[in-house]
């Protein structure tokens, strides 16, 4: 049965209900250029998305040598065949006649094309020359969370044993470090516990801080079509903003900015005055339950009344509901990773989790989310400075571990600090110390705090930068040289999800000029630099996606996030596979700790952990004397103030995030036409009672500023808590006629030009949504209005106003059900 809907004015499609236990059932979205039939593809290749961290697999329509359109693949555990909007639209930006073709250098103080030879010549030239003189730690790598799993590892063997720096990171960092440092402070090792398939069997859903509707679309669907079934699971939404989440949840907790932990202690009390715990799982899995119920003995729910701007009832309603599950599914995003306290925060959902004993069966676990589609695979591979395979760098026979597989000394790999993170990275730019910064596949001009400031380190004249990219984005545009990349569908690779999901992405198309793989841009790397191990033999020695893909699994023998039983032939033409995945169990692992704790002991554990306000380490001897058997830790963290709260000039909390329309900082979903036009510019949102205060109204043109500079934007008028202001994240300059910078001729619609340079003590996650902000009014609107986001209404119960887009075949995809026909996509 066929059903069209358009995908911009309803995103989640049509529904296709099924009850608790079900199957959930198969829907193939498909759209194809205009034109374009069916019969006409010559060619399916498969791929999954690359705009997301869900995973969502499709096929590649090739015709003519070139991409003509995607489907879903239904038989895909992930999205049995569903698609969302940027899945749909998004491989259209690969074709864009602005991709670079060539490489580029810095002469003269201006930009022009050269060849690879010289442009490679130019990138070695420079780091022997930085070895020689000043060594390892004055070259940093700075990659993303959109490579392959193949193009991290060699950049982790090629940085930390080839050029021997601590410097290796990724925007990842801004992201996902919450989750991974969260995972390994209550379980000791980084592993996501739970299953996209937790949400058919769940009866409570808890999200916090989570806008599952606009950043993984197609498990939202997987939600609606729960709640359109029988024995609907009831939805717990933790968001100072009414999203579509908020709007069908049982009960809507929406905090002041930055109280997160204040909020979970309070449910953590009720949970624990009501005697709603599994004791038996307590003991035998958990340390520190006591310490725990201590900390949150007088965390009332009226005390996070005050603290949170909460209703106590709410509160109270909501620990109700979460105690009363008998099988809780809790999400995790980035209202909690890049706010105050995150760390301690995300830990407190994983001792709600603990206590209660719901955890390594259907529909009981925990998802700390990952925001970008392989953020998995920096922290497996060891793109985001961790040892790869999980390993624990404190720990010296992990490190002996790690250099018997890649045949070197043990005093080759660097690990006598933690990991530079990102945000010490740029500072040692700024220092003077790291003179030479590699940045993959991501835009920091854009999407780093503090912008101005980033923008003075990227181009000041003691930095060598380098910046591996499809476009000349604001980075690129402030590099010594430019490497043409190809990207998702130009090359292969594997990549894993958010829950631990393996796909394989196979080439299906040539890449655009001279652009060339990731992978064969670091192989050449190396080989120039002629990184060599311990018996004079090539370091890096694999020489292609598949043999990169089997030298990962030798690594990844034994430990955590085991991929030994995957191969390319098992993962191409069926569906995603779980880690781990050993050759005596294929078929990959639902769920982790379905048995106990597995990888918390002190000799096994990937991490120590730290002191959750101060980021301290405590080391092994402090750890083995807390859990010496190796359990789950249930830590206790106390409220603390904000480091940067309101003022009377800056009366406003600014918070940041998504619109399911866009992807980071717009480099591809900015120049897809259909997602691009329905939110083509940057907004600010505002309460109704706030705006009613200023005698503002929607469609304003106002300024949001802060200590660190000013954005420009139009108003909109939602449910948004008062005091609180909403600016997504995703615009930048390159688009804009005068570009951006000191001379730029626009005012900034980055919001990063305002947010603070701080971060989380333990994860050292920058933290993007606690910013003090002051709100002008540049010009009335006159009836103008912003790019309607698909999450806020105007007023209780109404609807959003979703933009439509003007009709055709661009604007709408078929979707095909084995479940009849699908009623058109209603708005909530």
């Amino acid at each position: 049965m066929e059903d069209s809907v358009d995908r911009i004015a309803e995103p989640w499609g049509g529904r296709t209900p099924y009850s608790r236990h079900g199957a959930w059932p198969t829907r193939v979205d498909t759209h194809l250029a205009e034109g374009v039939a069916e019969e006409e593809v010559q060619r399916w290749v498969q791929s999954a998305s690359i705009l997301h961290s869900d995973g969502d697999a499709m096929d590649i329509a090739v015709k003519d040598g070139r991409m003509v359109g995607v489907r879903g693949r239904a038989v895909d555990r992930v999205n049995r065949g569903r698609l969302g909007p940027k899945d749909l639209f998004a491989w259209q930006a690969n074709a864009s006649p602005d991709r670079l073709t060539r490489p580029l250098i810095r002469q003269d103080g201006r930009l022009v094309e050269t060849d690879w030879l010289t442009a490679m010549d130019r990138v070695v030239a420079r780091s022997r020359e930085l070895l020689e003189e000043r060594g390892p730690g004055s070259i940093g790598f700075y990659t993303t969370g959109q490579l392959f799993l193949e193009e991290y590892y060699t950049l982790a063997v090629l940085a930390r044993a080839g050029i021997g720096t601590n410097h290796l990171d990724g925007n990842t960092r801004l992201c996902t470090s919450t989750a991974a440092e969260a995972l390994k402070e209550s379980f000791g090792c980084d592993g996501q516990p739970g299953s996209y398939d937790d949400i058919d069997h769940a009866d409570v859903i808890a999200l916090f801080g989570h806008n599952l509707a606009e950043t993984q679309p197609v498990q939202w669907m997987r939600v609606l079509d729960r709640l359109e079934g029988a024995d609907p699971p009831r939805l717990v939404c933790v968001d100072p903003r009414p999203t579509r989440v908020a709007r069908r949840a049982t009960v809507h907790l929406a905090p002041r900015v930055g109280t997160n932990v204040a909020l979970l202690n309070a449910l953590l009390h009720e949970t624990i005055r009501h005697d709603r715990v599994d004791h038996e799982y307590i003991e035998a899995h958990t340390v520190g339950f006591e310490e725990l119920a201590a900390r949150v003995k007088d965390c009332t729910a009226e005390w996070a009344a005050s603290v949170c701007d909460v209703p106590a009832r709410l509160i109270v309603e909501a620990a109700e509901v979460l105690g009363g599950a008998d099988r809780l599914l809790s999400t995790v995003l980035q209202g909690v990773y890049q706010s105050h306290q995150a760390t301690a925060a995300a830990v407190q959902i994983n001792n709600l989790h603990l206590i209660r004993g719901m955890l390594g069966r259907p529909g009981a676990g925990v998802l700390q989310m990952n925001g970008q589609p392989t953020a998995q695979n920096t922290r497996e591979c060891g793109a985001n400075g961790d040892l790869p395979g999980f390993r624990n760098w404190e720990n010296d026979e992990h490190v002996a571990d790690l250099a018997r597989v890649w045949n070197v000394e043990p005093a080759t790999i660097p690990h006598y600090a933690p990991p530079t993170h990102a945000m010490q990275m740029f500072r040692y730019a700024e220092q003077g110390s790291l003179r030479m910064l590699w940045i993959s596949g991501t835009n920091p001009a854009v999407s780093l705090p503090e912008l101005a400031r980033i923008r003075s380190i990227l181009s000041g004249e003691r930095l060598f930068v380098v910046v591996q990219d499809l476009f000349l984005t604001e980075t690129a545009q402030l590099a010594d040289v430019v490497l043409p990349a190809a990207t998702w569908g130009e090359k292969t690779g594997t990549f894993t999800n958010a829950d631990r999901t393996v796909h394989l992405s196979d080439k299906a198309v040539e890449p655009p000029g001279e652009a060339r793989p990731d992978l064969d841009i670091f192989l050449d790397y190396a080989a120039r630099m002629d990184f060599r191990d311990k018996d004079g033999g090539p370091l890096i020695h694999w020489h292609d996606p598949e043999s990169a893909f089997e030298a990962w699994k030798r690594c990844s023998a034994g430990r955590p996030c085991d991929y030994t039983g995957l191969s390319y032939g098992l993962l191409r033409g069926g569906s995603g596979i779980q880690w781990p995945c050993t050759k005596d169990d294929p078929s990959g692992t639902p769920r982790l700790y379905t048995d106990g704790i597995s990888w918390a002991h002190p000799d096994r554990c990937e991490s120590y952990g730290k002191d959750l306000v101060t980021g301290a380490s405590s080391g092994v001897v402090e750890y083995r004397s807390l859990n010496p058997d190796g359990k789950a830790m249930l830590k206790a963290a106390e409220f603390m103030p904000l480091h940067e709260a309101p003022s009377e000039e800056y009366p406003f909390q600014l918070t940041t995030g998504r619109t399911v329309y866009h992807f980071h900082t717009r480099t591809k979903t900015g120049r897809t036409p259909q997602l691009n036009a329905a939110a083509p510019d940057v907004w600010v949102e505002i309460s109704e009672a706030d705006a009613a205060a200023r005698d503002l109204a929607e469609g304003d043109l106002v300024e949001v500023g802060s200590p660190r500079g000013s954005l420009r934007g139009r108003l909109r008028v939602t449910g948004l808590r008062r005091g609180t202001l909403f600016v997504p994240f995703h615009y930048g300059y390159w688009d804009t006629p005068a570009g951006f910078g000191p001379n730029a001729t626009v005012p900034g619609r980055a919001a990063n030009e305002t947010t603070v340079t701080d971060w989380d003590a333990a994860s050292k996650q920058p933290l993007f949504k606690t910013a003090a902000a002051t709100l002008t009014l540049v010009e009335k609107g006159g009836g103008q209005h912003s790019p309607a986001p698909t999450t806020t209404a105007s007023e209780p119960g109404r609807d959003s106003g979703v933009p439509a887009t003007e009709g055709g075949p661009d604007a709408r995809v078929r979707q095909t059900t084995d479940a009849g026909p699908t009623r058109e996509g209603g708005r909530w």
